[in-house]
């Protein structure tokens, strides 16, 4: 990454390597809060010059070290500071919506030294979508800043009306301080060091947050965190890489939680999508189940908390809808853009719906589902009546906000969606991945209405799942191809390019076996597989573009949900094969972490990172944790007490042993490991109260 971002709660901090935010710098940096830009210029200097960087680290996604020097500095012939002869360590984190950072200078030179350190600083206000340069507006403006010798607040007043505020404090005197300027005069002799602690705190509403001693701050984070890492699954293998890719990945998903109103739930990514995302957070809370059920609920519950109520264009809504992203800048409150929320989304409402029966699948929790019974009937209402425009059983759609989105499934990009010719297909448009979702979820939420004794309902979503099955299998099925088509467009025909959606609809077990051994064999073929993983469209395709945001890219969280389906259906090689894949690019991302995408060049080459793409993002980090669930080929009915565990072991793996997988009311604990008749799996702990079936060896 050339940035450096730190996150808690839903309150990010982003800069360039140095921790600066420099003034008008393009790629937006600043601290970040409610989709507002509350701080735009944070630049340290000493004796008015930019230090020199000497290293920069964010292996903790909560709190980053970031190491500067001075440069040699004469002026007029007389030596001000010899080259190296300071030190500047700052550190930097967030708590409870307040954002710290300790300088501390150390003096290397072997004499006593004077000198000035500076930070310049401003904030603008800016909305997150004119951050990006997505839109234009009206806004609202500056107002009096207030200046002491403790700090300086800066105040805006929104179009919205809303009062927002930046205040910064520190704990040292100044020897000057203006409204973009506060400078300290520094003396220090051989091997002493001093430390400045500025604390930085948006203000919503006229309310900014409560700032606290930093080292209390400091010490309720690190609690926070200690909590979560006993509370969550531990991953050992003597391939060391696989612990690392899953811790890395769970921190990753740890930070990008936030509370939206039923606990913490996953974000979408950052630095540019720190809000909640109707399918990345359902996705990435579905990635998440053996590991942290809890955050699938508190998806749940916010989603259905804003699920549609009526037929609102602008919003691209209607009753029973699931949103698609909610956003709280001042643009979206006035109504400039149409995101509080937006629901131009076709496979959010069938993916709650699969969330929903599989955090049942895992934990058991009936009663839940009997709680959420009226958003899930009007979710399948939605899916009947205004999902499917047509009548075919399918679900199509169509854009109809002005400023809303065109292509609406997770390839979202205007040129996602091509004929193998190279036309853009025209909406209404029915993707293949979409009819795999909406019919693992009616054919999931039937055996949920059977338990609860309600056959009649049960009966007719088997019948609509069934029915749905045998029409994609007559719709989308290019026997020329032996593969899927990626969608029909307006006029019904097959969108025929070779892409990774059908590759979902493996998880759904709609497809035929014998189909669906194709598609997986198809999958990591040459023109899919890059070797770094499953491209999103085949090289051999008019549209291919491994440069491209969906059209031959790899992103992570594809690959996943493929590759779970591939596990599930017992296509093993093919699993393994796209597993090895993903472990081969995280090991060329700084702290193995998988970003949101990255290019789909071969192999044959080092691999091209995407250079816009979101890291941490959810659904990437998600990723490394469905690979384990994927080698424990671990698939649950709580319900029924039965546990089905058919594992793989990667090459040159010989032990993997998971401990506190989350599975009804109790806890299972796994250890894997290689004979010369296959993977052997060992129950070292079950307390779930579930019969653990263990299928053959693979």
């Amino acid at each position: 990454m050339d940035y450096r971002v730190v996150k808690e709660d839903d309150v990010f901090f982003l800069t360039d390597k140095s921790g600066n935010i420099p003034e008008n710098h393009p790629y937006g940096p600043g601290l970040y809060a409610k989709d507002t830009r509350f701080l735009s210029q944070f630049e340290l200097t000493i004796n008015g010059r930019e230090p020199i960087l000497l290293s920069s680290t964010a292996s903790e996604n909560y709190y980053t070290t970031i190491l500067l020097t001075n440069p040699h500095m004469k002026e007029n012939g007389v030596l001000e500071l010899w080259r190296e002869s300071v030190e500047l360590e700052r550190k930097r984190f967030i708590c409870q919506g307040v954002c710290y950072e300790m300088v501390t200078a150390t003096n290397y030179y072997p004499q006593p030294i004077n000198f000035t350190l500076g930070m310049h600083m401003d904030a603008d206000f800016i909305d997150m979508f004119l951050i990006r340069g997505f839109q234009s507006g009206n806004v609202g403006k500056r107002t009096a800043s207030e200046v002491s010798e403790k700090g300086v607040t800066f105040h805006y007043v929104g179009a919205d009306e809303l009062k927002r505020s930046t205040t910064i404090r520190w704990d040292q005197l100044p020897s000057e301080v203006t409204e973009n300027e506060v400078s300290f005069d520094i003396a220090l002799s051989n091997g002493e060091k001093q430390t400045i602690v500025f604390a930085i705190a948006p203000g919503w509403g006229g309310e900014a947050a409560v700032i606290q001693p930093a080292g209390e701050a400091l010490e309720r984070l690190l609690d926070s965190y200690t909590a979560w890492n006993e509370e969550t699954v531990t991953v050992a293998s003597d391939r060391e890489e696989v612990g690392r890719l899953f811790e890395r990945g769970l921190a990753d998903m740890r930070v990008l939680l936030t509370d939206a109103g039923h606990g913490p739930m996953p974000m979408a990514g950052l630095p540019w999508f720190a809000v909640p995302f109707g399918r990345d957070s359902l996705i990435a809370s579905l990635q998440m189940l053996p590991f942290r059920s809890d955050v699938a609920r508190a998806t749940l519950e916010t989603m259905a908390m804003y699920q549609g109520t009526k037929v609102d264009p602008w919003r691209d809504e209607q009753p029973g809808k699931i949103m698609h992203e909610l956003r709280a800048g001042e643009l979206a409150n006035t109504n400039q853009v149409p995101f509080t929320p937006y629901y131009g989304t076709i496979d959010a409402t069938p993916l709650f719906l699969i969330l929903l029966v599989e955090y049942v699948k895992w934990t058991g929790d009936l009663a839940f589902f009997e709680k959420m019974e009226g958003t899930v009937a009007r979710a399948l209402s939605w899916i009947d009546e205004y999902g499917d425009r047509d009548g075919d059983s399918f679900l199509e759609y169509h854009q109809e906000s002005a400023k809303g989105i065109a292509n609406q499934g997770w390839k979202d990009s205007a040129d996602s969606v091509v004929h193998r010719n190279g036309n853009y297909a025209k909406t209404p448009i029915a993707l293949a991945e979409v009819q795999g979702y909406v019919y693992q979820a009616k054919r999931g939420l039937a055996a949920l209405y059977e338990t609860s004794k309600n056959e009649s309902q049960a009966q007719l979503l088997r019948a609509q799942a069934e029915q749905l099955r045998e029409n994609y299998e007559k719709a989308f099925w290019m026997e020329d191809l032996g593969f899927y088509a990626i969608a029909l467009d307006q006029e019904k025909k097959q969108v025929g390019t070779l892409t990774t959606n059908p590759g979902h609809t493996l998880l759904s077990e709609m497809l035929m076996p014998e189909r669906a051994k194709q598609v997986s064999d198809t999958l990591v073929s040459d023109p899919m597989f890059s070797g770094y993983g499953i491209r999103t469209m085949g090289s051999e395709e008019s549209a291919y573009n491994p440069m491209s945001y969906h059209d031959g890219s790899v992103w992570p969280h594809d690959n996943s949900l493929i590759i779970l389906g591939m596990a599930k259906l017992g296509h093993t090689e093919q699993a393994r094969t796209a597993m090895e894949g993903l472990m081969k690019a995280a090991h060329q991302f700084e702290y193995d972490r998988l970003p949101e995408l990255f290019c789909g060049y071969s192999d044959e080459q080092s691999l091209v990172p995407y250079p816009v793409a979101c890291s941490p993002q959810a659904w990437a980090a998600g990723t490394s944790l469905v690979l384990i669930q994927a080698m424990l080929g671990i698939f649950p009915n709580a319900l029924k007490r039965e546990v089905s565990l058919s594992p793989v072991l990667l090459e040159g793996m010989n032990e993997l042993t998971v401990r506190g997988i989350q599975l009804a009311d109790g806890q299972l604990d796994i250890r894997v490991s290689r004979t010369e008749a296959g993977p052997v799996a060992e129950i070292l702990t079950n307390t779930t109260g579930c019969h653990v079936h263990v299928c053959e060896n693979r």
